[in-house]
């Protein structure tokens, strides 16, 4: 076969491989939104148009965490060191709305120094591209997982050791990360006393499990609330939302609503809200 017979096939193979290869990643400007989604199956950060949060100030009973949260937010804004934070506890009592509320505070006071990406759990293995996209842009970005956790046989756990702290590169000075976990050492409790039963040094074998937590240089620590402080949530909203309601019998019903949960948290006097809301025809905007 001649050469110029070879031509036309190798156009054809060229044109295939042409149409296999996944399309140039997108170029996101990462000033366009002060929030974004990272997608790691097509490597793109996708613009969040309106972020879904509540206000500051309408988190109640965490004080203490907040103010720490919140003062290492506005170091890490200003360019100053800052900690990775965890904050693990008691589900419903703000742990993720917390972060996007700090986030919003801090953006108002630094004229939206601060850009939030929210990294989904099953894509952790793809931090190390998110994070080389954020470095190159130059920006705060504040790295966000919500509900992370891993299982028995979830080794990715692993990678996130390194990007956090252990690995060559370190993490770039432009990039905080924030998890939210029920859990404060991120793995099942069976799962790390199995470790230490069947290993042939249990100690070794349980600090692998725990020493991710330890990346983190902020533990904050939400606990269940009480009584006073639901009711301080739920008055709180309907003040916020102008609801009209007679203070003894906002207090009974919100009291039978929890009871019928079976719990009190952030997350039940919210339920509430929309519940009172929609029986008064009231819209929450």
């Amino acid at each position: 076969m001649t050469d110029p017979d070879l031509t036309p096939l190798l156009l054809r193979v060229a044109d295939a491989l042409e149409r296999l290869s996944p399309p140039p990643g997108e170029v996101v400007d990462l000033a366009a939104a002060e929030a974004f989604i990272w997608r790691a199956e097509s490597e793109r950060l996708e613009p969040v148009p309106e972020v879904n949060r509540v206000e500051l100030g309408l988190l109640h009973g965490i004080d203490q965490v907040r103010d720490i949260l919140l003062d290492n937010t506005r170091r890490f804004a200003q360019g100053l060191p800052a900690n990775n934070a965890l904050l693990w506890g008691a589900r419903g009592m703000g742990k993720s709305s917390l972060v996007k509320a700090v986030h919003a505070a801090i953006n108002a006071e630094t004229n939206g120094a601060l850009v939030l990406v929210e990294i989904h759990r099953e894509d952790i293995p793809s931090l190390p591209r998110l994070l080389k996209l954020c470095a190159a842009s130059g920006r705060h970005c504040l790295l966000y997982c919500d509900d992370l956790s891993f299982g028995s046989e979830d080794s990715s756990y692993k990678s996130l050791k390194a990007v956090l702290e252990g690995g060559i590169e370190g993490r770039p000075e432009n990039v905080l990360f924030y998890a939210t976990s029920n859990r404060r050492h991120l793995m099942p409790r069976d799962m790390i006393e199995n470790e230490r039963s069947t290993a042939i040094n249990p100690a070794e074998a349980v600090e692998e499990k725990v020493s991710l937590s330890d990346r983190f240089g902020l533990w904050l620590g939400f606990h269940g609330c009480n009584q006073e402080q639901y009711l301080a949530m739920i008055e709180g909203y309907v003040e916020h939302y102008g609801l009209a309601a007679e203070a003894e019998a906002l207090r009974r019903d919100a009291i039978e609503w929890a009871a019928t949960r079976g719990a009190r948290s952030g997350r039940v006097a919210w339920q509430f809200i929309q519940d009172l809301a929609g029986r008064q025809g009231k819209r929450l905007s």
